[in-house]
């Protein structure tokens, strides 16, 4: 029997033990998708207790533990609600020991040994033992902290068009900074344009762009101007949340008269809302392109399917799901559509159905141009797939239809600075799938062949991929 967590956790052969210690454990990390408030790493944000590190602090919160705590009978005052923050604590404690088979199992205790160093299992006996010794940590435990320890290079934010960069600015100037974070351009608001707040937001556009939006050319100028600013502050990635792929070709002029209906705040057709969001996806390709970005497209995800929560707590309260729509027939119209135009930026595409991962390593597959090493990505397991089973799932579907070998490995996708232990989790992952193969007589037992695969997968693919200095 393996000890819990102990050092050969989730490596079942000898091989996998000696690619992850020799070669996986201390790579550097590139977060090149994260919800990491930039303001919070300028200021050194240092945290008044546990809990509003890891669970809740005030509309932002950890979903995955909100969830398990609502399964388990756990009522929202505890959860998003007026108790203190240390009765919130508790009742986690309390739900902890019965995610048995969750990985929210592994990542809480996780999380306490490698930035408390407390090896206690959490559970209501030992709340208030390990509550004190986390709050006595986080004296000095700050967010760069945080950062810092786990060796982390670069962290990419997620960051609107309308966002001033402020702080991303004062980063950039900031010498006692020890990694890089850069801004990833998320511009769901410009393409959801069909939701009640895009007239609101557009307001905010013209401010931070100094000038009038009345016609869909001064809308694409400003935009534009954005990238191009993005750019400057360091920006050399995109993300876009597609929980529907929509795509209908459309010429320019049709689209500047379905523009001109919604500044007039007229009804649209669903033909409609398809030829605008596949006109302006094809807008932001190009534009990446000429910038050299890499894209992400994260794709179905069902939101605020509660209307009850939605109404009392708002969105991203943990009530979203996964989606089951077709995604291929418009993601390969619009793919082809860029790189017929020689247009189509790196790509990297998840699907939050796992089902769609076969569909998708096959696309990349397909748009591939035998310049760029890997360009179009089958993405890593994401959200509910960033489990073990969905990681796994994820990396031998890509060892079956591609070259995992150009994969560009793991990233945060998260709002907590104690996530960056979910790297150890996939590197260990990784190198028991290699592990694996190599036991099984299906690769060669040259490992410092698949080590050096490993340390690309670990950092290096990400570096070269999105172009930065880490």
């Amino acid at each position: 029997m393996k000890k819990f967590l102990g050092e050969d956790f989730t490596l079942d052969t000898k091989t996998a033990r000696v690619l992850y210690e020799k070669y996986a454990k201390d790579m550097p990390i590139i977060d090149y998708h994260c919800h990491l408030v930039p303001k919070d790493i300028y200021e050194d944000r240092k945290f008044k207790d546990i809990t509003e590190v890891w669970l809740v602090d005030g509309h932002y919160g950890d979903h995955y533990k909100w969830r398990a705590e609502r399964a388990n009978g756990v009522s929202e005052e505890f959860i998003t609600g007026n108790k203190s923050n240390k009765e919130k604590f508790f009742k986690w404690a309390e739900t902890v020991p019965y995610t048995i088979g969750n990985p929210l199992y592994i990542w809480t205790h996780l999380e306490l040994r490698r930035y408390f160093g407390i090896t206690k299992l959490l559970s209501k006996d030992t709340a208030e033992e390990i509550w004190n010794e986390c709050n006595k940590k986080l004296e000095t435990l700050t967010a760069r902290r945080m950062i810092e320890m786990n060796n982390v290079k670069v962290v990419c934010t997620t960051d609107d068009p309308v966002d001033s960069l402020e702080y991303h600015l004062l980063m950039k100037e900031d010498k006692t900074l020890k990694f890089k974070v850069l801004p990833a351009f998320r511009p769901d608001k410009a393409i959801n344009f069909e939701n009640e707040e895009f007239l609101s937001w557009l307001k905010k556009l013209e401010e931070r762009c100094g000038k009038k939006i009345n016609s869909l050319d001064a809308f694409l100028k400003c935009l534009s101007d954005r990238i191009d600013f993005f750019h400057e502050v360091g920006s050399r990635v995109s993300d876009h949340a597609l929980d529907e792929v929509l795509y209908l070709d459309a010429t320019e002029d049709e689209v500047k008269e379905i523009f001109k209906k919604r500044l007039n705040n007229e009804s649209l057709t669903k033909d409609e809302i398809a030829k605008y969001h596949g006109f302006l996806l094809l807008f932001f390709g190009r534009e990446y392109s000429k910038h050299s970005w890499a894209q992400q497209y994260h794709i179905s995800a069902k939101r605020n399917n509660n209307s009850k929560a939605m109404r009392e707590l708002g969105p991203d309260t943990g009530y979203d799901s996964i989606n089951d729509t077709n995604i291929v027939l418009s993601l390969s119209k619009l793919m082809d559509r860029l790189d017929s135009e020689g247009s189509l930026p790196k790509t990297i595409l998840y699907s939050l159905n796992p089902r769609d991962n076969v569909t998708l390593a096959t696309l990349c597959n397909c748009f591939n141009d035998g310049k760029t090493r890997g360009k179009i990505q089958l993405g890593s397991g994401w959200w509910f797939n960033d489990q073990k089973h969905g990681m796994e799932d994820q990396m031998k579907t890509l060892s079956d239809m591609g070259l995992i070998s150009n994969f560009v490995g793991m990233l945060t996708d998260s709002r907590s600075f104690l996530s960056y232990p979910r790297h150890e989790y996939f590197r260990r992952i990784l190198c028991n799938h290699f592990g694996n193969l190599i036991e099984n007589g299906e690769y060669p037992n040259n490992i410092e062949f698949v080590g050096q695969i490993v340390r690309n997968i670990c950092f290096n693919n990400a570096k070269e991929y999105f172009g930065v200095d880490a």
